[in-house]
């Protein structure tokens, strides 16, 4: 892949804070071309910079409550199991996203539920009737921010 320079880090930069903004918008922006900004674009799509674009939405609007994190352990423990979990989780509405992590905890589930029972039901149908699933510690989440600007890495 071709290395990122300062237009192409530009233009994530926009594009992490909306990546709702329009093609023309963003190549005004930062200057160029909109037929330059496009294939640029399209260029860090196709190498994988960048991979999706999401939209921010507020699940109170659509019955999701409450928000929560699960932090779980697994045994045992392998790569197989750990991604069958992951597909198995993704399939449902509840889930928001997953974190599979190293240290105390294997993963940190976060999910969006109607009420506490609900939370109580999700918790205990598709988390701890798992068999590989030796521990769920559930933490409400009372805040959830996000942040618009892009991470610099000094080389």
């Amino acid at each position: 892949m071709k290395k990122l320079d300062d237009i192409d880090l530009r233009i994530l930069t926009h594009l992490y804070k909306d990546a709702d903004i329009t093609n023309k918008e963003l190549a005004a922006k930062i200057g160029i071309a909109p037929s330059t900004c496009l294939e640029r674009v399209k260029r860090m799509k196709n190498s994988g910079v960048v991979k999706n674009a999401f939209i921010d939405i507020d699940f109170k609007s659509i019955g999701g409550n409450i928000e929560a994190i699960a932090a779980i352990r697994l045994q045992p423990y392998s790569e197989e199991i750990v991604n069958k979990l992951r597909d198995d989780l993704l399939e449902l509405p509840e889930i928001i996203s997953l974190y599979h992590m190293g240290g105390s905890y294997d993963y940190y589930i976060h999910m969006s539920v109607k009420d506490s029972e609900h939370l109580r039901q999700f918790v205990f149908q598709a988390i701890t009737s798992r068999d590989e699933v030796t521990t769920v510690e559930t933490s409400m989440i009372f805040e959830h921010s996000r942040s618009g600007v892009l991470p610099t890495f000094s080389e």
